[in-house]
């Protein structure tokens, strides 16, 4: 059903999520009243199916509705309605009611002590999704499941693992996540489950080396990460010979998060793992958990090379949410770039919020994007309850990465237990740690996904209270298009996630790791490794002398030297730059080299374990940065400036005035200088830098266009440079909103004639060598991607650009020059075009 006031009594009987509004909205300075002006939608769903709008948005026209960028009639939802004048922050709020559980009774082959085990947490039935999921996965299936934030994913995997290890006293399990804390914690959710003999145990870098031993030879079920496995399993796979030969199970845990260049070594890697459990005789059933994904079989299939079935359909119980969307006011007394408008930080903004939820006695998580922001959030939150209510003010509290474990796990129990009020975290707990039963979740900008704010938000509203979620704008593009356009956030089906198997930067190294661990066959290539682009790899390889052919496959030369220890499987592949305390020595960590002169350049903030440092020197040729400590009171942003030359057209086609293209590309790129900006965005001062160029061999996407159009479209030659740079940063933030990425993980150029096109032309590159898929996904989506952006452009009240629409906070040229109207007369056009119609005009 469509949108209806309705009201805000909930159908679960509480209007907790509300009351709690009208306390963020006092604490403004607002009328509380306004919270009860809510939108509800008939569907629970944190995705659901939606109707198409009565009136489509600004620039959006039949291309939106025929691309199912369209959503439910929620009033102001277009952008064109939000609820208060300009100046007031409250953009919408709308109202999700509760979604009741549907328990079914417990597979018949599940063991009784382990329906006793469950029954003694409180689990007397599965849901429905638990028990269709764990029914196939006993049958042999590869299959994903991909359902909400506190499902109960784990349930789906434990149940047949642990059901096929008792079994089959012999059998052995492997369990993969992101990271060493979600393992840690999935490990101790066995405690009382594991039947005798299992023995599961972690075994990642914490794991002491005498204690590797005993994991390898005595646990049947281990806990690690895609790091260990690449470094030290599959290197040493002769030495797990049994547990391999005995392999039944392989579980990948929060799949969702291998995307991009990492994603893709992990599908190489998962691969690798098949490959060789195979010589030994094993052929593991793949059970993969995700957040609610696009496709979830289509992307499960693409990183394990398997067909994957896929359980989508959530049999769990949700609480109600009201979801208020908020866009900080402009100030006055600060400009920005060329006198832009700039508004008030979204971090301050959740300081206040978190202040006056925590007064509320409401337990709530503020998620920041930084450890720096969360310890700062924390404090300003902190400061602020002191004054109204001092007995609370030790009920605030900072969580992220860099604490100790015991600090991490101290903090996890006082915030379950009610001591802990509020909390300023980083993304650490949006995976997997099982945080739950909270009032309310304050997010501080767009986490990036819709993935990622769903698992946010999920951390609230588990109990039968209804919860409140607030996603309050950062100052750029993707936020303040998703706080006017709720419908592309609440009624859109989530992201897909990109990854690319085939990319040479990545199949080279995996292919050498591989063909070390066995030699590589030709029945390996064609139905492990990809076929034709892994044989055009390995040929370069033998080239090169890293590989040898063989009549029978490809061997690595045995140099007692594993390549596995040289290849960074979260990197780009160009080498990594250690960072080092130059008073002491101290190696503090290291930065991927194709992204060093952007982040630890001479003068840099260089953030470690919540310390800050600065950036002495950044010698690239010797991979170090030394750096000393320092805490300063602003942050730096690198600025660059990049050439693109096209290699190959890989895709195009013609829509009258306008080309699109996709293909190989070289972008040449320069840190020149970086700012120093204050907290609340003020720029202090610009310093050039002086660091060689960087060449990038990737995949872009590009569009022309014929002047004579853009002349009749109104734009002459002297506006056409900051029309097309406008519209070209537009687009770099909004591509984020259809490939999970962040606008740090693409880059762009425009110009009025580009010497390979010979007409005016913008890109967009992905900024991953050989490409992450980035760029692919923008040109499969290039019309809902522009049609986003064009909205994002004209929604914004500024006047003549700023960084919530045109202005990037990495433009080499200081965001000059810039159309603002130029930019929506460009993309009229190319929309107009992408229709097989007239542009409309500048509106």
């Amino acid at each position: 059903m469509g949108a209806t006031a309705e009201s805000t009594q909930g159908p679960d009987g509480s209007q907790r999520g509300v009351e709690l509004l009208r306390r963020v909205l006092a604490g403004s300075g607002l009328d509380p009243a306004r919270a009860d002006t809510t939108w509800a939608f008939g569907d629970a769903d944190p995705a659901p199916p939606v109707r198409r709008a009565a009136r489509p948005g600004p620039g959006a026209g039949a291309f939106a509705a025929q691309d199912g960028f369209d959503g439910p009639d929620v009033p102001g939802g277009d952008g064109s309605g939000d609820l208060g004048p300009a100046d007031d922050p409250l953009r919408h709020v709308v109202r999700m009611p509760a979604r009741a559980g549907r328990p079914v009774d417990w597979p018949g082959w599940a063991p009784a002590p382990l329906r006793t085990a469950w029954a003694a947490r409180g689990v007397s039935r599965p849901w429905s999704h638990q028990a269709h999921g764990a029914e196939l996965v006993h049958s042999g299936a590869d299959v994903v499941v991909a359902t909400g934030t506190a499902s109960g994913k784990s349930l789906v995997y434990q149940l047949p693992v642990l059901a096929g290890l008792a079994e089959d006293p012999r059998a052995t399990a492997l369990y993969l996540a992101p990271t060493k804390a979600l393992a840690a914690d999935q490990l101790r959710s066995l405690d009382g489950l594991a039947p005798d003999g299992v023995r599961p145990a972690a075994f990642d870098g914490d794991t002491p080396m005498d204690q590797r031993d005993w994991v390898r030879r005595h646990c049947r079920w281990v806990f690690s990460n895609p790091d260990m496995l690449h470094r030290s399993i599959l290197p040493r796979h002769g030495r797990w010979t049994t547990f391999l030969r005995r392999l039944r199970y392989v579980v990948v845990d929060e799949c969702h998060t291998y995307r991009g260049v990492f994603g893709s070594h992990v599908a190489l890697l998962l691969r690798r793992l098949l490959r060789l459990a195979a010589r030994y005789g094993a052929r593991p059933v793949v059970v993969l958990a995700s957040a609610t994904v696009a496709r979830p079989e289509e992307f499960a299939s693409r990183l394990t090379g398997r067909d994957v079935v896929a359980v989508t359909e959530d049999g769990s119980p949700h609480a109600g949410r009201t979801v208020a969307f908020w866009e900080p006011p402009l100030l006055t007394e600060i400009t920005g770039d060329n006198g832009a408008p700039v508004r008030r930080s979204a971090g301050a903004e959740v300081a206040r919020m978190l202040a006056d939820l925590v007064v509320e006695d409401a337990r709530t998580l503020a998620f920041v994007r930084s450890r720096r922001a969360a310890e700062l959030t924390a404090l300003g939150a902190k400061r602020q309850v002191a004054e109204v209510a001092p007995e609370l003010a030790s009920r605030v509290a900072a969580y992220r990465g860099g604490y100790l474990p015991e600090e991490r796990r101290a903090l996890e129990a006082d915030l379950m237990s009610g001591e802990l009020l509020g909390v300023a975290t980083t993304n650490a707990l949006e995976l997997g740690v099982d945080i739950s039963g909270l009032d309310a979740v304050v997010q501080a900008g767009f986490p990036g996904t819709r993935a990622s704010f769903w698992q946010q938000a999920g951390r609230a509203g588990r109990a039968a209270d209804e919860a409140l979620v607030v996603l309050v704008a950062r100052d750029d593009p993707l936020d303040t298009y998703l706080v006017h356009h709720p419908r592309s956030l609440i009624g859109a089906p989530v992201e897909s996630c990109v990854l690319n198997p085939v990319n040479p930067y990545v199949l080279a190294p995996q292919l050498a790791c591989a063909a070390a661990e066995m030699p590589l066959t030709t029945v390996d290539v064609e139905e492990i490794f990809g076929g034709a682009p892994a044989v055009e790899v390995l040929d370069a390889l033998v080239e090169e002398g890293v590989l040898r052919r063989r009549p029978h496959g490809w061997f690595w030369p045995d140099t007692g030297d594993a390549p596995a220890a040289h290849v960074d499987i979260r990197g780009s592949g160009l080498g990594q730059v250690a960072v080092v305390e130059s008073a002491t020595g101290r190696l503090l960590g290291t930065v991927d080299g194709g992204s060093a002169p952007g982040t630890i350049h001479s003068g840099a903030v260089y953030l470690h374990r919540g310390d800050s440092f600065v950036v002495d020197e950044l010698d690239l040729d010797e991979g170090v940065a030394l750096v000393h400590a320092e805490d300063p009171d602003w942050r730096t942003e690198a600025q660059s400036v990049s050439d693109v030359t096209v290699l190959e057209v890989l895709e195009h086609r013609r829509h009258g005035p306008v080309q699109v293209c996709f293909g190989a590309t070289t972008v040449t790129s320069q840190v020149v200088a970086y700012r120093r900006r204050t907290p609340d965005g003020t720029v202090l001062d610009q310093t050039a830098l002086d660091l060689p160029p960087q060449s990038l061999d990737t995949r872009s996407v590009w569009y022309t266009i014929d002047p004579d159009a853009l002349a009749d479209a109104g734009i002459d030659e002297a506006r056409l440079p900051g029309a097309l740079h406008a519209a070209e940063h537009a687009a770099i933030g909004l591509l984020p909103l259809f490939a999970i990425c962040d606008r740090w993980d693409i880059g762009g150029l425009s110009t009025a004639l580009h010497p390979d096109t010979g007409l005016p032309t913008v890109f967009v590159h992905d900024g991953h060598p050989g490409g992450a898929g980035l760029a692919e996904r923008g040109h499969e989506v290039l019309g809902r991607w522009l049609t986003a952006t064009r909205a994002a452009v004209g929604d914004c009240e500024c006047r003549t650009g700023c960084p919530s629409c045109v202005q990037s906070p990495k433009c080499g040229n200081g965001n000059n020059p810039l159309d603002k109207t130029g930019a929506v007369q460009v993309l009229d056009l190319v929309l107009a075009a992408l229709r097989g119609g007239a542009p409309t005009g500048p509106r």
